[in-house]
């Protein structure tokens, strides 16, 4: 019903057959059991006596099976799969990348889905086509067809209807994909929803002035609200006279199409969620490859991806779903995951030959630099990770893609796809100065007075002047043209930094130990800044 990677089996004594008919959290102060269900004992600690009981009363109660929170099979007590035997009910654990609220979303909605069968209406409408669904529910009706969530976001709608025909409202929601603003606060001000999600007849709006003939049905599975199915008259013409009974019966055949669709969905948090436990090395590769239909060994690599600007909400959904396109469009398999606020895509089943699979993953870089950057509007980098020979490699492939885009981000430049080899320099450099924070410098070196002089003198610029002048190798004329100097000033500022800190500039040691200090500050700042 809800696959792997969202339950783990600990014992079944009845074996895998066991009816489930419904699913409940247990209560403690009400801890009744009801037969055939699926009881979720949020907060027992599998290792705790109490969880011992509660398998216990499950059994007595005919339950189907406990679900304990996620944990490490091995740790539960003896005691536990010994009582489970003994009362006949099975044990299983959620996942930890699976939430509670997750769990009980897609159990909710395989359970409805298994007891729903589709009416005579769509029985040739596959699983899941939502706008198939709509043709044929607005062929039966005689109207046209939009199909929405709670939200008033369009599923999907009917093509039976030209252009010409189509009222302004249903355009302005088709273009919108969802009803617009102002309708939607508009009905909720009505009571219309409420009248809605409340009662099981179809609900008639009377034609009034442009606004055609509509009909309304909320759709249902299992006692929980999904959706609604909309059926417009179209240029005038009535709808069909059994057009309410006919939408009536589409409700209930629509149900098993809209729980496929919510199932989906999370089915997908679960695969990202999956990925996300195996990137960061606390996940079993197998739900993974089970998850996303990946193979559990072979040649893959992680990407890891920056828009140029911090991606929050609709923007990272954005982000989100245009990787996921473009890799899908480049025939490879791939979960687009979000860690940490950046984006890290799997690239899994790639050419055996690790030289071409090296290959293929430059390619898709590459075409998701461009591509992205074009849709945004804003430059995309792109890190490439370094081949893994398994999915339990990936950990290491993510640390190399996003040192390479860390790299990439810090030299800033025309590069925008790189692995670590390409930019090996400033990633060894950026590793450099990540221990030297950790080292605690003497007090009073010659960069540490010249920042006090700095501070202690308004206008002054000694610290600047000295950067420009040894990233400039000491060449006067150069330095002086990046600082917009005469070359006499720029002397002149020289034997003050040396006056005021002592820095021997002929000596390389006191030059390589005065650069990476600088690059330390500059780095410092940098993190304040952000």
């Amino acid at each position: 019903m809800v696959g792997s990677g969202a339950l783990e089996l600990h014992v079944a004594p009845g074996g895998l057959d066991v009816p489930v008919a419904g699913v409940t959290v247990l209560d403690a102060l009400e801890p009744g059991v009801r037969p055939r269900e699926l009881l979720l004992a949020v907060g027992v600690d599998a290792r705790a006596a109490h969880a011992v009981d509660v398998v216990r009363r499950a059994g007595e109660g005919g339950a189907a099976g406990v679900v304990f929170g996620s944990g490490t099979v091995e740790e539960t007590a003896p005691a536990l799969r010994k009582t489970a035997e003994e009362a006949g009910t099975a044990v299983l654990f959620r996942t930890s990348w699976c939430s509670w609220d997750q769990l009980v979303g897609v159990l909710r909605a395989g359970l409805a889905s298994a007891g729903l069968t589709p009416g005579l209406t769509t029985r040739g409408v596959p699983l899941g086509d939502l706008n198939g669904l709509a043709d044929a529910v607005a062929a039966l009706v005689g109207g046209a067809v939009t199909i929405e969530d709670m939200e008033s976001q369009v599923l999907a709608y009917s093509s039976t209807d030209t252009e010409e025909d189509v009222d302004e409202l249903r355009r302005l929601t088709i273009l919108g994909r969802r009803v617009p603003a102002w309708r939607v606060d508009a009905m909720r001000e009505a009571g219309f929803f409420q009248a809605l999600w409340a009662r099981s007849e179809v609900l008639h709006r009377p034609a009034r002035g442009a606004d055609p003939e509509r009909l309304v049905g909320a759709v249902r599975a299992g006692g929980e609200v999904l959706g609604s199915i909309w059926v417009a008259a179209v240029a005038g013409r009535p709808l069909a006279p059994n057009a309410s009974e006919a939408l009536r019966a589409a409700t209930r055949a629509a149900a098993p199409h809209l729980l496929h669709h919510r199932t989906r969905g999370a089915d997908t948090r679960l695969v990202e969620d999956a990925a996300r436990a195996v990137l960061e090395g606390r996940g079993p590769v197998a739900v993974l490859a089970e998850r996303a239909s990946l193979p559990e060994t072979g040649n893959c690599a992680v990407l890891a991806v920056h828009a140029g600007t911090h991606q929050e909400g609709a923007e990272a959904s954005r982000l989100h779903d245009v990787l996921a396109l473009l890799c899908s469009a480049h025939g490879y398999r791939a979960v687009v995951v979000r860690v940490n606020g950046a984006m890290l895509v799997v690239l899994g089943a790639l050419d055996r030959e690790r030289r071409r699979a090296e290959a293929q993953v430059k390619e898709v870089g590459t075409s998701v630099a461009g591509q992205v950057s074009a849709t945004l509007g804003t430059t995309v980098r792109v890190g490439l990770g370094d081949m893994a020979a398994g999915l339990a490699e990936l950990p290491v492939s993510r640390r190399s893609a996003e040192l390479a885009l860390a790299a990439l981000t810090a030299a800033g430049g025309p590069r925008v796809v790189a692995r670590t080899e390409d930019v090996a320099e400033t990633v060894g450099l950026m590793q450099v100065m990540d221990a030297l924070r950790a080292v605690p410098l003497p007090p009073g070196t010659p960069v540490a007075r010249l920042a006090a002089f700095d501070a202690e003198h308004s206008g002054s610029c000694l610290l600047q002047t000295l950067r420009v002048y040894l990233d400039h190798f000491g060449d006067v004329p150069a330095a002086s043209r990046a600082l917009c100097l005469h070359p006499n000033s720029l002397r002149y500022r020289v034997r003050r930094i040396v006056e005021v800190s002592g820095i021997a500039l002929d000596s390389p040691d006191a030059r390589l130990f005065a650069e990476l200090q600088l690059r330390l500050l500059d780095r410092d700042a940098d993190g304040a800044g952000r």
